[in-house]
């Protein structure tokens, strides 16, 4: 089913951007490859609607009187309300053995905007994130608030400079999160990562978080409802969330890669951890710590179950659950 475009309304200023030079990232994917099944209920999106307005416009308010020391705790359990208002829940699956302990160059696949909030909700960092993201009604306000770093996608010649400054916010032992991609995928596709800004993670000897993000519906499969692509609007985007139900955003944390000495060969290894097939077969091998945040209470599970139980949301209840090692 195609995205849903209000009759009538012409494209805001926040559709991806197109290409206008050889390098620049682009994206096939299209309104055709979204779906949009409208299955909350009029009163619950109406009640989504304001919640979700209150939360972003009260956001810098509460921001501002937040001593800085605390700021982290207010973005995360801002965007994990946001989420809920969304009705969007959280499915995190820790693989590190060692977290990092001061900064990391956070590298994730791009769906849409909602895996900014998503992140954060896991673990709050700052973005680079498009140039008129600050424009943007609403959501402009807040990306100034948490210093989103902008990279201006068809100015190529900004990107060192951009690059320079990722590199200044990680030797301040700071997380940074970057969608290498350059652009948005529906989803079910996804384009290869660009090199340019693990040269920041390098230069500061930064190690990078590769987060495997992906979202499903109620039946456990790939959901393309968060997926901003196209000539889909910002306006589009949100209604079409708001409309949904039962989305779930799977977060993998996978394990740390150490920097080392060449952009490429880094990039290499996060595309693995990112990508590759057998990761997804070791998946229930690895001493796992789960938790679920977003549209209800963030929950402690207990690690190494098999997590093919539940496909959909991975609630296992505690007499189904199976330890991975003697799953069949």
């Amino acid at each position: 089913m195609p995205a849903f475009l209000a009759p009538g309304s012409a494209p805001l200023s926040c559709p991806p951007a197109a290409p206008v030079h050889a390098w620049m990232p682009s994206s096939p994917c299209g309104p055709d490859c979204v779906d949009a099944p409208a299955e909350a209920g009029t009163l619950r999106v109406a009640a989504r609607i304001l919640s979700f307005a209150a939360v972003l416009s009260t956001f810098p308010a509460a921001y501002l009187a937040t001593p800085r020391r605390w700021r982290s705790a207010v973005n995360r359990n801002y965007a994990r309300t946001l989420l809920s208002c969304c009705g969007i829940r959280i499915r995190v699956v820790d693989e590190r053995e060692v977290p990092a302990d001061h900064g990391a160059l956070v590298i994730a696949d791009h769906v849409g905007w909602t895996d900014i909030a998503v992140l954060v909700a896991v673990e709050p960092m700052a973005f680079v994130a498009r140039a008129d993201l600050v424009d943007w009604p609403l959501l402009g306000n807040v990306a100034r608030m948490v210093r989103v770093i902008p990279l201006e996608r068809e100015n190529l010649r900004a990107l060192p400079s951009v690059v320079g400054t990722v590199a200044a916010r990680l030797a301040k032992g700071e997380r940074v999160g970057v969608f290498p991609e350059g652009t948005t995928w529906c989803g079910r596709a996804r384009g290869r990562l660009r090199p340019a800004f693990f040269q920041a993670a390098i230069d500061t000897d930064t190690p990078v978080q590769p987060v495997r993000l992906r979202y499903l519906d109620r039946s456990g499969e790939l959901s393309t409802v968060p997926g901003f692509v196209g000539i889909d609007t910002l306006t589009d985007s949100i209604r079409r969330v708001l409309r949904s139900r039962g989305v779930v955003a799977e977060v993998v944390l996978r394990p740390l890669e150490m920097p080392g000495t060449d952009r490429h060969e880094l990039t290499r290894r996060v595309e693995r951890a990112l990508h590759d097939a057998d990761a997804d077969q070791e998946f229930a091998a690895w001493p796992i710590h789960v938790r679920e945040a977003g549209a209800g209470q963030l929950r402690e599970a207990d690690p190494v179950y098999d997590v093919q139980t539940d496909p959909v949301l991975g609630q296992v209840p505690s007499d189904a659950r199976i330890p991975a090692q003697s799953a069949s």
